[in-house]
């Protein structure tokens, strides 16, 4: 696996977490797909209402913990998956995910390390840590895999589009 580039940011409350997430997304297009890392509380959540905000999203955006995939309309589709409550990449299978991951919106996958057999092998994995009462540490990483090395991560069923 190749990193093209890496972004490392530090966020003092809530709302600066929102605006670095909404300058963060003029960086992506449709069919880009964006995936979490954080324990909980690290504001993988409040990085996702940026985002969408930068995209243009007017609704109210919510982790989809219970109904674990939430679609908005910006001025792209917007996916934001929650894979907390997934068992398995088999349950994230059974969901239609490669819809989303290579659908003509941009898919926001938080609890993406659930994910990780699946993920595409060209996104952007965004790690957040909290390092205080409302400080956040982002790290930003472009991946690229080589296209002979396989898709998906190495996933067997080679969910990667061929081109992306």
């Amino acid at each position: 696996m190749e990193t093209a580039e890496s972004t490392r940011v530090l966020t003092g409350d809530a709302e600066e977490t929102r605006t670095f997430g909404e300058r963060f997304s003029r960086r992506l297009r449709p069919g880009d797909v964006v995936a979490l890392y954080g324990g909980l509380g690290s504001g993988k959540t409040t990085l996702t209402q940026g985002i969408c905000r930068g995209l243009g999203v007017r609704e109210v955006v919510n982790s989809p913990t219970f109904t674990i995939i939430n679609e908005y309309h910006g001025r792209c589709p917007v996916y934001h998956l929650d894979c907390y409550r997934l068992e398995g990449t088999e349950d994230l299978l059974a969901l239609g995910c490669e819809e989303y991951f290579y659908g003509d919106g941009v898919c926001l996958v938080e609890w993406a390390e659930k994910a990780a057999d699946v993920l595409p092998s060209r996104r952007f994995d965004v790690h957040l840590e909290q390092v205080g009462t409302d400080r956040r540490e982002i790290v930003i990483k472009a991946v690229m895999q080589n296209a002979d090395s396989g898709g998906g991560n190495g996933h067997p069923a080679g969910l990667d589009r061929p081109g992306r």
